[in-house]
């Protein structure tokens, strides 16, 4: 009988350790939509008409609670299954290279983006003289889709994969990958909104041209909310990724074997996804000033001496760079309030350690907008420079030489 004990025993163990390596944004949204599913089905909700996104209310009542409530109902066990599911790789993938706060507003921001453009459809539809198709507005939608849909388009764009599978049945070219799977869903499945889906897939491509550059916050707005005191138990939880990379209270657990890694997860894949923003120009001899928290001149991971690395050494240790950065690293803790709520309900008030580790964290946010404002006089564009120094933990060399792999690699 032991030996059964132990075979049954391995299956929690598993689910625990793969749960662990969710980070906390993305599980959160998990449990958020799955307590929300289970609600409504011990309560007997199945009519969604308050709460879904329905065009005609937005317009008539102004009921724009229906942007977000709308996001986070399912109609059915297989659509919160299937749409979780799918969120998990796109979630930890994303939350890894943007962080927690920026990954969440990006939710928020991309739930907002496709309403917009769901309702202007709908709108400019419905109104059509030559042919109006009024039921447009009244079409009910709920689920997370759409956002997935958002979120696979900045992945795939990120990732500068040449071909996705599909299901695991057959590649298709990245660019189409979105396209394809909107419409085998549309072939597939029944009740599906193939409005909330295309809506979806424009708000993606709308943000990875830059068109919302303009209404997206930088760094130094991710890390004063990070500060708050109100989130001081989220921002110490092991799953929280601070904007600027790394995790507060030790290393995220992730799994290295490339042969649980698909659809452009991988290692290689990782720097292709910085290196597709980045732009094409001559290498510059400028070195920025030496950053405090990252001594030493910067190099790739796994390099010794003066030996010079491949291609394929330095996407794999730039990889191994982004999704260990707190590895062999002080840890960081914020603490932002003059009194911390313990465990145990007692107050106590923050000691010179805990002020210390707030003057450094400010120290680094600041270093990271001065390294930052370096980058973009030297002509580099701000997003993409942000990104490749928010992958490189902040060290101006290791961001340099991201910014100039795709012309040293052409």
């Amino acid at each position: 009988m032991r030996p059964n004990v132990v075979t049954e025993a391995r299956l929690p163990t598993r689910l625990h350790q793969w749960w662990a390596t969710v980070p906390f944004i993305t599980s959160g949204v998990i449990i958020t939509c799955g307590v929300i599913y289970l609600v409504c089905l011990l309560v007997g909700y199945d009519s969604f008409y308050e709460i879904c996104f329905l065009p005609s209310a937005v317009v008539s009542q102004f009921q724009v609670y229906r942007i977000y409530t709308s996001a986070l109902f399912h109609g059915s066990l297989l659509h919160v299954l299937f749409n979780m599911l799918a969120l998990v790789p796109l979630g930890m993938e994303l939350e890894r290279i943007m962080g927690s706060v920026r990954l969440l507003y990006l939710m928020l921001f991309l739930a907002t983006t496709n309403s917009i453009f769901h309702l202007i459809i709908a709108v400019v539809v419905a109104g059509n003289p030559l042919h109006p198709l009024p039921f447009l507005m009244n079409q009910c939608s709920i689920g997370f889709s759409g956002i997935i849909f958002s979120m696979i388009v900045i992945e795939t764009s990120l990732s500068g994969v040449q071909s996705r599978s599909v299901f695991g049945l057959f590649n298709v070219p990245a660019k189409w990958y979105a396209w394809i799977l909107l419409v085998l869903f549309q072939l597939l499945a029944s009740n599906v909104s193939l409005l909330g889906h295309l809506c979806g897939i424009l708000s993606g491509f709308a943000y990875t041209y830059g068109f919302f550059n303009y209404l997206l916050p930088g760094p130094s707005v991710y890390s004063a909310i990070e500060s708050f005191s109100i989130l001081s138990l989220c921002v110490r939880r092991p799953g929280f990724i601070l904007c600027t990379g790394g995790t507060t209270y030790g290393q995220l657990p992730t799994h290295s074997s490339t042969a649980t890694m698909s659809n452009g997860l991988s290692s290689g894949n990782l720097w292709r996804n910085i290196s597709s923003w980045m732009p094409q120009r001559a290498a510059s001899t400028a070195q920025p000033a030496q950053d405090p928290r990252f001594p030493g001149r910067g190099r790739t991971l796994g390099s010794t001496g003066n030996q010079s690395l491949t291609p394929a050494d330095s996407d794999l240790s730039l990889h191994a760079r982004l999704l260990d950065n707190s590895t062999n690293r002080p840890l960081e803790t914020t603490t932002l309030s003059t009194e911390t709520w313990l465990p145990d309900a007692r107050h106590s008030t923050l000691d010179t350690e805990a002020v210390a580790g707030l003057v450094t964290t400010n120290q680094g946010v600041d270093i990271f907008e001065e390294e930052l404002k370096k980058l973009v006089a030297m002509g580099f564009e701000k997003t993409e420079a942000e990104v490749a120094l928010a992958a490189a933990d902040g060290d101006p060399s290791v961001a340099i030489e991201i910014l100039m792999s795709h012309q040293q690699q052409g």
